[in-house]
């Protein structure tokens, strides 16, 4: 198995590695490569894809509606108002 060691890391970066892994009951090497792993797993826009339909759907709940209605489905609710 290969090892890899990491040089001047940025204290945010480490704080934040060091709280997952405390949290996870891990040590910081056992977090490091679970992270990696992560990064390495998803598709690339992924995670931009998840947010974007986290926002459509937020948008088309407070709208009651789909937010890309078929334009007759639109003004049949019109005329119903």
């Amino acid at each position: 198995m290969a090892s890899l060691q990491i040089r001047n890391l940025p204290d945010d970066v480490y704080q934040f590695l060091a709280f997952r892994a405390e949290r996870a009951h891990r040590s910081l090497a056992q977090q490091a490569i679970i992270e990696l792993r992560k990064t390495t797993e998803e598709e690339p826009g992924t995670r931009r894809r998840q947010v974007l339909n986290a926002i459509r759907d937020s948008i088309e709940k407070s709208m009651g509606r789909p937010l890309f209605a078929r334009p007759e489905d639109l003004i049949r609710d019109d005329r119903e108002r």
